[in-house]
């Protein structure tokens, strides 16, 4: 039988001229959480995004 986690990254917005701050300061934690779950047998299978005022929430599932 399969093991299912959600995983929820949050990433504050800040005024900024660059657009992709987001993205570029998000990068590094993300691909952390996804070595961390590798390490320990987990799988990514799917992920989803979502902004709410001045954050963006990243949901990681995985599977095991």
């Amino acid at each position: 039988m399969k093991e299912y986690k959600v995983e929820t990254l949050i990433f504050y917005s800040k005024l900024t001229f660059d657009r992709n701050h987001l993205a570029k300061s998000s990068n590094k934690a993300i691909q952390d959480k996804l070595n961390e779950y590798a390490k320990n047998g987990w799988r990514l299978v799917s992920t989803d995004t979502t902004e709410f005022g001045m954050a963006m929430y990243i949901y990681l599932y995985f599977e095991k």
